[in-house]
């Protein structure tokens, strides 16, 4: 049951529905289910904004907020006449997706975890009292760019800062070619700068207390989002926000995300070049093509180091980032390696019981 009246479109395509998601749900046989986008996942349910309004449906299928869905309308009282009363809504097929954001899996193991999907602009956010913690924000702009979108670094709770130029300006070179913007949800100084980089579908990203609720309360002009505390002896605050949700604004959608403790990259390499491109373009000027950066001559990189054009905090950050990263690339081959190999056990065991049973 794919859009056709003009209000049906408008209604969707406040949630990024646009002519090429429709013809990628016609593709995937949509006649006679309901497209719609994933706000909310809550152990083998999720919520589906659609033309209808909100639908909760089962989702046998790991998705992801973001995810453009079609539904199974069944007994839902918008589904209109395919639907069965019988049935429960269940959603029947996730469109591929055009970006994602993905961290690997906070038990350590490396395997994916998806944050959202198909998202336009990551706000990283970083609480003013978190002066100095430059190596998360390096981690998550990596984690931006690998995701296809495009990251934009902010500056939060700048009313309870002096200051507030020399922060900017030294976040700005832990994010070379990136946005960097200030912001009081407080005082509204700076939303606006905020509100017109927030493109399309917005997911907001950083650790427990930056600020991120209360920024996306700001910026939907109404207190939609629960907020908590900060405590006072550590800057820290409590995990308010337990799902990763969307809401829709005017200028788009936000994703309101928990805060993330933990970072890790997985597949990233070309993430971690981007939010390091000031590294990478030394290395091109290297002597050697293959130069490991460490005592070769002409190593263009441990000269900058040298003479403090490029921090060495930074150069060991970027090294660290990518030996995780070669890390994580190892573990998941010898994962799957493992995996086939116990599923070739399963079989062989499977056919010699077989072939016990021909025998008898």
């Amino acid at each position: 049951m794919l859009p056709a009246s003009p209000s049906s479109i408008s209604t969707l395509s406040r949630y990024g529905w646009d002519d090429a998601w429709e013809q990628l749900a016609l593709a995937h046989d949509g006649a006679g289910r309901l497209p719609g986008r994933i706000a909310r996942v809550d152990r083998g349910r999720v919520d589906v904004l659609t033309d209808g309004g909100r639908v909760r449906a089962r989702c046998p299928v790991p998705p992801a907020v973001g995810d453009w869905v079609l539904v199974d309308p069944g007994g839902d009282p918008g589904g209109g006449p395919g639907s069965d009363p019988g049935r429960a809504p269940s959603v029947a097929a996730v469109l591929p997706r055009r970006t994602a954001l993905v961290r690997a899996t906070v038990s350590g193991r490396s395997e994916a975890q998806v944050l959202a999907a198909n998202v336009d602009t990551v706000l990283v956010t970083v609480p003013c009292e978190a002066g100095g913690r430059t190596g998360r924000v390096e981690r998550l702009l990596a984690l931006a760019w690998e995701s296809g979108a495009t990251p934009v670094v902010v500056l939060t709770k700048t009313d309870r800062l002096d200051a507030v130029a020399d922060a900017v300006a030294e976040l700005a070179l832990s994010a070379p070619g990136v946005e960097v913007l200030a912001v009081s949800a407080v005082t509204g100084d700076g939303l606006d700068d905020v509100a017109a980089a927030a493109r399309g579908t917005t997911v907001l990203v950083g650790p427990s207390g930056a600020g991120k609720s209360t920024l996306a309360n700001a910026l939907l002009g109404e207190e939609a989002l629960a907020v908590g505390e900060v405590r006072a002896s550590d800057g820290k605050g409590r995990h308010t926000t337990v799902h990763r949700q969307l809401v829709p604004f005017d200028g788009g959608v936000l994703v309101d995300t928990p805060g993330l403790r933990a970072v890790g990259l997985v597949d990233a390499a070309e993430g971690i070049d981007k939010a390091f491109t000031d590294v990478v373009e030394l290395a091109d000027g290297c002597r050697f093509a293959d130069c490991a950066h460490d005592r070769e001559p002409g190593c263009a990189v441990r000269a900058a180091v040298e003479l403090g054009t490029l921090p060495e905090r930074r150069w060991e950050a970027y090294r660290k980032l990518l030996r995780e990263d070669e890390w994580a690339a190892a573990r998941t081959d010898a994962r799957l390696a493992a995996e086939r190999r116990g599923r070739s056990k399963t079989i062989t065991k499977a056919q010699r019981a077989a072939y016990r049973r021909r025998g008898r």
